[in-house]
């Protein structure tokens, strides 16, 4: 069964930025990303998160392609 849509959210993938392997999908509000970027010029991404390949934690940035 499918998922019913829940608005302004998009589906993103996160990618290491030091060795770029592909390790979370998750989702994120659109509008509210754009509120923060005019406001403090920086919105929510890049994250820290775990990376599994490198085994410590660092900056993930969003892709758009879902793996």
């Amino acid at each position: 069964m499918a998922k019913k849509k829940k608005g302004p959210r998009q589906s993103a993938g996160l990618k290491c930025k030091a060795c770029g392997a592909f390790g979370y999908i998750t989702e994120y509000n659109k509008l509210n990303d754009q509120l923060k970027k005019q406001q403090d010029g920086k919105g929510t991404f890049p994250l820290q998160k775990y990376c599994s390949v490198c085994r410590v934690h660092t900056e993930h940035s969003m892709s758009k392609k879902l793996k």
